[in-house]
């Protein structure tokens, strides 16, 4: 293994015992945990991948991961934590087939006493190499799969044969019963979390704001809407333009923070859709953001307006833990994020009316208003959905999953 980047390939496995790391359950009996997702790029699976990796270590636990790479991955090197680099991003039946005899390889000579999968095609390869070594297998099931035939639902369904499956909200965990066939007493739900040590408002600097404001050249005077997400249809941001179409109000600047990840037609679709309604000095497209809690600093209200449910909604969390206003569309696992009428709004989908009336009636509370609805939305997020807590709730699953192999 190259001890600098604690990476192997797909013909070469690390041991991870050579840069100190104890194979095999701990002294402190936390496990060996094989994590498994398709790529270290960028979202909610990831994170929570990388998150877990680092509790586990801290915890004095032994995490590996493999994915195909990517950017997050040098995450894993402050924790020392072995990453190996294997194909598993593909959907190809003989790469996935491949994939269960190199993750095999990699559970035993690595003493690994569980595998933890975050996604479909991975985790057809990662319970296969399961059953194959007699090790627990169990799942994070991270969004409703849509299904529209037999195929894809049997494709689906592996994230519903874990050992053990975590679902990220009630909303998945309603899913996964109503879809498939599994016993409910083992599904765990556990919200995903956010880290409130980076999203609190005395958290941020002033600075880090002035840097913000200036690079998106901010005017002074304006009210500042935002829309935090990759620019993709069911985001809203086409529902959110019409809104402020009918608003009506110019001295207010909407930010649509997030990239177009290659959907440069439906980009241009909204460039031109805010043309046709006359709203190019209050509409911006900003690309993606490094410093997500400088920029929610910045904003008056933000707003999630997805047409499809959300899993969980990790955008609306952290706004609210930075005790800013928000505006939701009433459906999926943001029932759980909010409490709509003290936390947020909540709007109907694809209601532009509706959104319209919510974002008059954000940007017209006063100073008082907006810290008690603040402090009341900090108070909510930091009881419920911390990183902390996630990680708990996580590594108690691998205790249990620990118990019950000691028993058979």
């Amino acid at each position: 293994m190259n001890g600098a980047q604690n990476t192997t390939t797909a013909d070469h496995v690390g041991n991870p015992q050579a840069d100190g790391e104890p194979a095999g359950a701990t002294a402190t009996g936390r496990p060996v945990v094989l994590q498994v997702l398709p790529a270290l790029l960028t979202g909610g699976a990831e994170r929570g991948a990388i998150d877990m990796a680092a509790a586990l270590h801290q915890a004095g636990g032994t995490p590996l991961v493999a994915s195909a790479g990517g950017p997050m991955a040098r995450e894993l090197e402050r924790w020392r934590v072995p990453h190996f680099t294997l194909p598993l991003e593909s959907k190809n039946p003989a790469v996935m087939l491949r994939n269960v005899d190199r993750l095999s390889r990699i559970i035993r000579e690595h003493d690994v006493d569980i595998v933890h999968a975050r996604s479909r095609a991975p985790a057809w390869s990662a319970l296969g190499a399961a059953r194959r070594t007699g090790v627990p297998f169990m799942t994070t099931f991270h969004a409703p799969y849509n299904f529209d035939g037999k195929l894809k639902r049997f494709y689906n369904s592996v994230m519903a044969k874990g050992d053990r499956v975590i679902a990220i909200s009630e909303f998945i965990r309603d899913h996964i019963l109503g879809s498939y066939e599994i016993d409910p007493a083992r599904i765990r739900v556990i919200h995903r979390g956010i880290d409130i040590n980076n999203f609190s408002p005395d958290r941020v600097s002033p600075e880090r704001v002035i840097q913000l404001a200036k690079a998106w050249r901010l005017p002074d005077d304006h009210k500042v809407v935002m829309l935090p997400g990759r620019l993709t249809r069911w985001k809203g941001q086409t529902v959110l333009i019409d809104a402020l179409a009918k608003l009506g109000r110019r001295d207010i600047l909407c930010l649509m923070v997030g990239s177009d990840q290659g959907r440069t037609g439906y980009r241009q679709e909204l460039e031109e859709q805010t043309r046709r309604l006359g709203l190019e000095g209050v509409v911006r497209l900003v690309d993606h953001c490094n410093d997500m809690p400088a920029a929610y600093m910045l904003a008056d209200v933000v707003v999630s307006a997805s047409s499809d449910p959300e899993a969980f909604g990790r955008v609306i969390v952290e706004a609210q833990a930075m005790g800013r206003p928000v505006i939701v569309t009433n459906h999926g696992a943001v029932r759980e994020t909010v409490i709509a009428g003290e936390t947020a709004w909540a709007v109907p989908p694809n209601d532009a009316d509706a959104l319209a009336e919510a974002l008059a009636d954000a940007l017209s509370l006063d100073a008082g208003q907006r810290a008690v609805l603040g402090d009341r939305a900090m108070a909510y997020v930091n009881a419920r959905f911390t990183k902390d807590r996630m990680c708990a709730d996580t590594l108690a699953v691998y205790d249990e999953l620990m118990a019950a192999k000691k028993r058979t």
